[in-house]
């Protein structure tokens, strides 16, 4: 198997890789949070909303190294499957079901709000980002981890074979990171704190799916584009920003 213990992601090596595995959804999620956490604050008894937190690896990973209060909130996982993860790894994670426009929260109830693999689904509409941050504190922090392109689509005038193959027209909800900030910025709502495309984001993408086809004993859905695409355009933009 593909070796997922790396220098660059000490808090991840930690973690069984075949665990990590069997809570696949999409490429490696501790990799996203251990980078994307780089650019938040996060401290112990913060509460953490875990939006599209899927299996709840993400969720064990918050609770466990950073010491914070994590809710983690999925539309297509049963919560009852995420919380026998939580329990097996002696967190203390609220799991529930819940679709990003109607999440079931006091406003202002969270410190910081994270979603890794996910904001692509319902985050590029204009007015998202307005009813997200009312469930922030003022001050509050939004991080975000999406698959991003190294070139927006408006700007290339088509999506690239290899990737229309795979995801179609989905692909239109990819952006650069200066998209991304650009689209918060404007709003007012936040100060963007960083914006940036991962410097590993293929190469680390293109690793996991080797490792899933491994263990699957069949190719992972997104290793051909990944193998077609070396780097070209393929990668994970991580935002994030704090509530005025």
């Amino acid at each position: 198997m593909a070796d997922l213990k790396r220098a660059e992601y000490p808090l991840s090596s930690k973690y069984d890789a075949d665990w990590v595995l069997e809570c696949d959804m999409g490429p490696h999620p501790l990799w996203l949070l251990e980078d994307l956490a780089r650019d938040l604050d996060l401290r112990p008894g913060m509460k953490v909303l875990d939006l599209g937190s899927g299996k709840g690896a993400t969720s064990v990973f918050l609770a466990k190294e950073y010491g914070v209060q994590v809710w983690a909130a999925d539309l297509w996982v049963d919560p009852s499957e995420a919380a026998a993860n939580f329990a097996a790894h002696g967190v203390d994670v609220t799991a529930l079901k819940a679709e990003a426009h109607t999440l079931p929260f006091a406003r202002e109830f969270f410190d910081a709000i994270v979603c890794i693999d996910a904001y692509e689904y319902f985050g590029t509409a204009d007015n998202y980002l307005a009813y997200l941050t009312g469930f922030l504190k003022p001050g509050g922090q939004l991080g975000i981890a999406t698959p991003a392109l190294t070139k927006e689509i408006r700007e290339l005038g088509y999506i690239p074979e290899h990737i229309k193959k795979l995801v179609g027209w989905e692909a239109i909800a990819w952006h650069t990171a200066d998209w991304w900030r650009f689209h918060w910025e404007i709003t007012e709502l936040v100060e963007v704190t960083s914006a940036r495309l991962q410097d590993s984001g293929w190469h680390d993408w293109l690793t996991w799916a080797q490792a899933a086809s491994e263990r699957n004993g069949a190719p992972d859905a997104s290793l051909e584009m990944l193998e077609t695409d070396q780097g070209e355009y393929l990668s994970f933009a991580l935002v994030t920003a704090r509530k005025k």
